[in-house]
């Protein structure tokens, strides 16, 4: 074969080459491009009325029926319910989109049941309005549920979770004058709560309550939001809870109510109560951590019949008493560190009944004592001592008031108090 001839050739190999290459890419390309899933489908709504072509109703059985995922537009102002809805079982996922300026679901004619029912994984709702609801505005009992920038109002529950739920965000939703703007049955993995606001709710913005402990684990993150003129803010008893940085105003009842194991309260700011800031109960192992808490009536935290429960680093100012520890568990005493609490219009801390550590405290100009000490008399006649380990704090001796004070004999703690 002669030098040309093998030129030739070669070029033809390096043409040929380059061809499969690119026919190799674009097939590639072509098979990974974007496009509609199999089966989706997208659905519109443009009638206000309970049933009919373009009806909310009907575009919730086109989704439900759905092979693939499902997209929900209201384009409608306002849809006005007579019966209930059909429930969102599409697992594919369903998302319902009020288009700007949102779109409202007036529920007053529905008398038992919740307007949206879902029980299919990964939903969405966005930019809705939800009213009048005499049961549940939204019934949530499947996993990767997301609810963004829309309104529950004047509804018995805004959105109750149902404890098989989870992968959950509730995220810039606005919950007013519910008896409860959000309710969790169990702790949920991996659910966030951020960024809402929850105003004038009866009862809770925030219901987190179960009979015991649940050993699943999983706190729910509830974050950056809003409450104002709650009956309570947040109320947890034995779900996991983590409440940071959040604010609290003007509640009802107490701002946090906590019953049980498993919440940590940490940087908040909490304000204004007739009643008490937080308050604690039955609550072993919690923490209360870096809030602060201005302008309470009564106490700004309690912690009442708890174990190893740790109330550190918060500043309490302009309430009627700081800190407050009644019948704890001598067994798994309970610890106040490094707070600080200034001008209460009473006592700064009161101790009755319990023995919980006290380190590295401050009480600034306390109208009445810095530290006041009792032991509990049951209706039995007992008595439960009171005797608090005191170590570093800023407590003058001549405002601190002991048992012994009040011829009750407790040379120890009298030591003690000269010490601080």
């Amino acid at each position: 074969m002669s030098n040309k001839q093998r030129i030739a050739l070669a070029v033809a190999v390096f043409v040929l080459l380059g061809a499969l290459a690119f026919l190799g890419w674009s097939y590639e390309s072509q098979r990974a491009a974007p496009g509609p899933a199999a089966g989706a489908v997208s659905v519109t709504v443009t009638s206000p009325a309970d049933s009919g072509p373009g009806t909310l109703r009907e575009a919730l059985f086109i989704a439900d029926a759905a092979k693939g995922s499902a997209s929900v537009v209201i384009r409608t102002r306002t849809v006005t319910l007579q019966t209930a809805l059909p429930p969102l079982v599409n697992s594919h996922g369903v998302r319902i989109l009020a288009e700007q300026p949102g779109a409202e679901i007036d529920a007053r004619a529905l008398t038992a049941g919740p307007v949206l029912d879902i029980t299919g994984d990964y939903a969405s709702i966005e930019g809705l309005t939800l009213r009048n609801c005499s049961g549940t505005a939204i019934l949530l009992r499947a996993a990767h549920f997301h609810l963004l920038s829309s309104v529950v109002e004047s509804c018995d529950v805004g959105v109750d979770v149902a404890e098989n739920a989870g992968d959950i965000l509730l995220e810039h939703n606005r919950f007013t004058n519910d008896r409860v703007g959000v309710r969790f049955a169990a702790p949920n993995r991996n659910t966030m709560v951020v960024g809402n606001t929850f105003q004038q709710d009866k009862d809770a913005g925030l219901w987190a309550v179960r009979g015991t402990a649940d050993g699943r684990g999983g706190a729910i993150g509830v974050r950056e939001n809003h409450f104002i003129a709650d009956g309570s803010g947040v109320v947890a008893g034995n779900v996991g809870l983590l409440v940071e940085r959040n604010e609290f105003a003007n509640a009802r009842d107490a701002a946090i109510h906590l019953i049980g194991a498993g919440a940590v309260i940490r940087g908040n700011q909490i304000r204004s109560g007739t009643a008490m800031g937080i308050v604690a109960e039955n609550a072993g192992e919690t923490v209360i951590d870096s809030n602060e808490l201005e302008q309470f009536g009564t106490y700004a935290i309690m912690v009442r019949g708890s174990g190893n429960a740790l109330v550190r680093a918060n500043r309490i100012h302009n309430c009627g008493y700081g800190l407050a520890f009644v019948l704890g568990d001598p067994r798994r005493p309970s610890s106040a560190v490094g707070n600080t609490i200034i001008e209460p219009k009473f006592n700064g801390i009161d101790i009755i009944g319990d023995s919980p550590i006290l380190r590295h405290n401050e009480v600034l100009r306390p109208h009445a004592f810095a530290l006041h000490v009792l032991d509990y008399q049951t209706p039995g006649g007992q008595t439960v001592a009171a005797r608090p380990f005191l170590e570093g704090n800023n407590f003058r001796a001549d405002a601190v008031q002991t048992p012994e004070d009040l011829q009750m004999p407790n040379s120890q703690m009298r030591a003690a108090a000269r010490r601080q």
